[in-house]
C-alpha cells in the first residue's frame, strides 16, 4: 500500500485556484487531492505527470465509443468547417437524418411511428418528456418511478428520482413520484427464483390497482391519478441492477390496462451498452417514449433527446414551441451523432459488446470465488456490476469500496512493468457498487488488464 499522493506544486496552484473560484455545487470531490487530467485516448486518461490510468466507466458511459475515437473526432472536425452554427428554429441536414435514422429503427423494432425531439442532454430531455406525457394526459403530474431510479437533477427530473438528497434543498417542482420497489434480486427475499421475485413486485404495484382505496385509481371512469411509469430498463446510479427477463414485460401489461404510458431512460444505458441500441429491447416490450443523451455523441457534444410515438409528439398535439433550447439539435452534436449511427450499422456491435460483457464477467466471477468481500457480480453487455460486501459477503461496505477507490486513483499498481492506475465508479442504494461501463472498444488484453488492477485493488483491501 503506497502513501497518501501529494499534488504538483504545479496542481496545486491550480486547485487553490478551484477552491476560491469554482463553484463545489457541481461537482465531487471523491479523492484528495483530486486528480488534475491533460489528456485521453482509447480506454485510457492521464494525469499532468503523465501517468496512464485505465477507465472503466468512461464518463459514466457517456464515451462508449472510447475517448478520442478517430471516426467520431472527425465528424466533429468536418462539421466546424462546414455548417458549425445554425439556430435551432432553422433547418440543417443533419437533424433530420438522425431523426430518420432513430425513428425508423423505432418502427422497425417496436412496430411503432414515432418522431424525435431534440434537447443539449439528458435532463433536460428527461424535462421535455415530462410536458409530452404531461400533456398526452391532460396535465397529470404525478409519476411512478423506481426505487434506486436516477433520471438527473433538474427540478423536474430530480423530483422522480428516488434520491431525496437530491431535491430536499429545493422541494418539489410539479412533478411527484410514487416509488416503487425494483426487482434487486441479491437483496429481495431469499427462496425466490430472480423470475419469482419479478413477478412478485409486478404483482404488489398491481394491487395498487384493485380498488379505489389504495389510492392511484377510480374504478368508476377506469382513470388513473398517475400519468406514466418511469424506467430505467437496467438501473444505473442505483448500482447496474439487472431485472428478470420477465419483469418488463409482466409490468407493461399492467400499465396498458390502465392507461399508463412507459417511458424508457436510456441515457446511460443507451447505444450498446447492454449489447442493444436501447437496453429495453431486452424486454420483448414496446415503451411509448424513450430519453436518450450521454453516448449518442460519444461525449464530444451535448445532445440528447426523446422520441414518442405519433400519438403523443406529432405537431397537432405537441406543437411548435412546446420546449425550446437555443442549442437544441446543433449541427455539431447531430452530425457526431448521425456518424456513430453509421458506425455502428458497419459492425455488429450487438455480437461484439454480448462476447466481450460474457469475457468480463466470467473473470469477476473468477475474482467472486477467491475474494468473499465480492457479494453479488452480473452484468448485461458491457454494463457490469460488482458488489463490496463486508466477510459474510452480504453486508454493504461502502468503506471498503472507497478505499479501493482511492487506492485505484493512486496510479502506483504495477502490471507486467507497467505502472498504473485504474478508474472505478461507485453506485448502489448502499453505495458499495462498482458499476463497470468499459469502452465498448476495450480490447480483450485491457480486459484482462482492468481483472488483474481490480484483483490487486482487492487484495490491498483485504490485508489493510
Amino acid at each position: 500500500m503506497s502513501d497518501i499522493r501529494i499534488a504538483t506544486a504545479e496542481d496545486q496552484i491550480l486547485l487553490d485556484k478551484e477552491a476560491k473560484y469554482c463553484s463545489y455545487g457541481d461537482t465531487v470531490h471523491y479523492i484528495e487531492p483530486p486528480r488534475i487530467f491533460s489528456r485521453c485516448e482509447g480506454s485510457y486518461v492521464w494525469d499532468t505527470e503523465d501517468q496512464a490510468y485505465l477507465d472503466l466507466q468512461m464518463w459514466y458511459s457517456a464515451v462508449n465509443f472510447g475517448y478520442a475515437n478517430p471516426r467520431l473526432n472527425n465528424a466533429l472536425k468536418q462539421q466546424i468547417d462546414t455548417l458549425p452554427q445554425i439556430a435551432s428554429q432553422y433547418l440543417h441536414k443533419g437533424k433530420i437524418e438522425l431523426s430518420e435514422m432513430i425513428a425508423v429503427d423505432a418502427k422497425n423494432k417496436f412496430g411503432l411511428d414515432g418522431r424525435v425531439h431534440f434537447n443539449v442532454g439528458g435532463s433536460q430531455s428527461i424535462e421535455d418528456s415530462l410536458k409530452v406525457v404531461r400533456n398526452a394526459s391532460n396535465g397529470k403530474s404525478l409519476m411512478f418511478a423506481f426505487e434506486g431510479g436516477y433520471h438527473g437533477r433538474t427540478l423536474g427530473a430530480s423530483s422522480i428520482t428516488s434520491s431525496f438528497r437530491y431535491r430536499r434543498r429545493y422541494g418539489h417542482f410539479g412533478e411527484r413520484a410514487n416509488f416503487i420497489p425494483f426487482p434487486y434480486h441479491f437483496r429481495g427475499p431469499k427462496g425466490m427464483t430472480k423470475e419469482e421475485y419479478g413477478s412478485q413486485c409486478v404483482q404488489q404495484f398491481a394491487r395498487l390497482f384493485e380498488t379505489e382505496y389504495n389510492g392511484v385509481w377510480d374504478p368508476k371512469t377506469n382513470q388513473c391519478e398517475y400519468a406514466a411509469f418511469y424506467v430505467e430498463p437496467i438501473q444505473g446510479t442505483g448500482g447496474y441492477v439487472i431485472p428478470p427477463m420477465n419483469f418488463y414485460r409482466e409490468l407493461k401489461h399492467v400499465l396498458d390496462q390502465h392507461g399508463i404510458l412507459m417511458v424508457s431512460d436510456e441515457i446511460q444505458m443507451g447505444f450498446y451498452r447492454t449489447g442493444k441500441l436501447w437496453s429495453i429491447e431486452h424486454f420483448d416490450v414496446q415503451p411509448d417514449v424513450i430519453v436518450f443523451g450521454k453516448a449518442l455523441t460519444n461525449g464530444l457534444n451535448p445532445l440528447g433527446g426523446i422520441w414518442a410515438r405519433e400519438e403523443l409528439i406529432n405537431p397537432k398535439i405537441f406543437p411548435p414551441g412546446s420546449t425550446h433550447s437555443t442549442f437544441a439539435s446543433n449541427p455539431l452534436g447531430t452530425a457526431v451523432g448521425l456518424e456513430m449511427f453509421k458506425m455502428t450499422n458497419e459492425v455488429d456491435y450487438g455480437a461484439m459488446v454480448m462476447a466481450k460483457g460474457k469475457y468480463f464477467l466470467e473473470g469477476l466471477q473468477d475474482l467472486q470465488t477467491r475474494f468473499p468481500i465480492i457479494g453479488d457480480v452480473d452484468g448485461l453487455g458491457l454494463a457490469l456490476r460488482c458488489e463490496i460486501c463486508g466477510p459474510d459477503g452480504f453486508t454493504p461496505d461502502k468503506a471498503t469500496l472507497d478505499y479501493m477507490v482511492e487506492e485505484g486513483m493512486k496510479g502506483d499498481m504495477v502490471v507486467d512493468g507497467q505502472k498504473l492506475g485504474l478508474i472505478l465508479d461507485v453506485g448502489g442504494y448502499y453505495k458499495n457498487v462498482i458499476t463497470l461501463a468499459p469502452s465498448l472498444e476495450i480490447s480483450y488484453p485491457e480486459i484482462d488488464l482492468g481483472l488483474k488492477l481490480l484483483e490487486q485493488l482487492l487484495v490491498r483491501a483485504t490485508t489493510r
